[in-house]
């Protein structure tokens, strides 16, 4: 005879809950990435660049040191600060001139052009110069401002002038010129996506309160347009104020610039006051990006 044996209840093991990690390890560990990188890649040349501006130098070498006379040399120099005010000139002219043909450029193509693959297709068409390098754009202005160039030999037929001009190349006027022709585009492209994003509902209100043309432009889209007025101003005045081979090139050897100075002293091995004027001209690029910033709160505003 079998005996039945009697059945054991199944005994439940209680699930283990998961593994949560807090919150604000997990936003850090999703930033150390993007930190490494930033680090490697940013911070740590500039603190080398830092230290070097630190060091001795002579016509062969560097000496590991701690000196102030390559600050002293840079900040007490008349010479220096006549090419940190050329600079700022160059910088502030090509702003201004490309923050008024960038505004008008992206803001025919936001509300002049009604369909989305026409603003497309022309917004492309204003990238196609970068289909070539800086240097040939900027050099190809040399046979169009030339003393026998495109320019003059027009000028000169058409009975306008006797001579040909002589300040239209390796000038001020050239470099300038050079300058707007190489960065509008970095204008134009944050305007125009600012003003794509305006509410046209708002445009349309205001012209049925009787709005002006002019009204709606300075009181709905010039003031909507900031974020990316603000963000083309940066862009464009960290690239005038690092630019140095359209000084060089367009002005002949002439003129001057801070990064051009720069590019000399690394030349003849003058790492240390090179960097000396890096650190002073990342310094005054910084209060510049400041400057902007505090007049427009990118981060509040889009």
């Amino acid at each position: 005879m079998v005996v039945p044996q009697p059945k054991t209840a199944a005994v439940e093991v209680p699930e283990k809950p998961p593994l949560r990690l807090p919150p604000m390890l997990i936003s850090w560990l999703q930033a150390t990435p993007l930190a490494l990188i930033l680090g490697a890649f940013l911070a740590l040349p500039i603190l080398m660049i830092a230290v070097v501006s630190f060091w001795d130098y002579d016509f062969a070498q560097m000496y590991p040191d701690f000196v102030t006379f390559n600050y002293a040399e840079t900040l007490g120099s008349w010479v220096t600060w006549r090419t940190y005010l050329n600079t700022l000139k160059y910088t502030f002219l090509v702003w201004a001139l490309t923050l008024f043909i960038g505004f008008w450029v992206a803001y025919f193509l936001a509300f002049h052009i009604r369909t989305s693959t026409m603003q497309m297709v022309l917004f492309l068409v204003c990238t196609v110069p970068f289909l070539t390098s800086n240097i040939i754009r900027m050099i190809s202005w040399i046979p169009v401002l030339g003393r026998n160039g495109l320019v003059n030999s027009v000028l000169v037929e058409a009975g306008i002038v006797s001579v040909p001009i002589e300040w239209l190349l390796y000038s001020d006027f050239a470099v300038v010129l050079a300058m707007v022709h190489l960065y509008t585009l970095f204008m134009v492209t944050p305007i125009f996506n600012t003003m794509m994003r305006i509410d046209r509902s708002l445009v349309e209100a205001a012209r049925d309160a009787g709005a002006s043309g002019w009204q709606i432009l300075t009181n709905v889209i010039i003031p909507l347009s900031k974020p990316g007025m603000a963000i083309g101003s940066i862009f464009v005045v960290t690239l005038v104020m690092a630019d140095f081979s359209t000084v060089q090139v367009m002005s002949g050897g002439q003129s001057a610039s801070v990064a051009l100075m720069m590019k000399n002293q690394m030349s003849l091995l003058q790492y240390p006051a090179a960097a000396a004027n890096a650190v002073v001209l990342l310094a005054l690029v910084l209060l510049m990006v400041a400057g902007i910033l505090r007049v427009v709160d990118i981060r509040k505003e889009l």
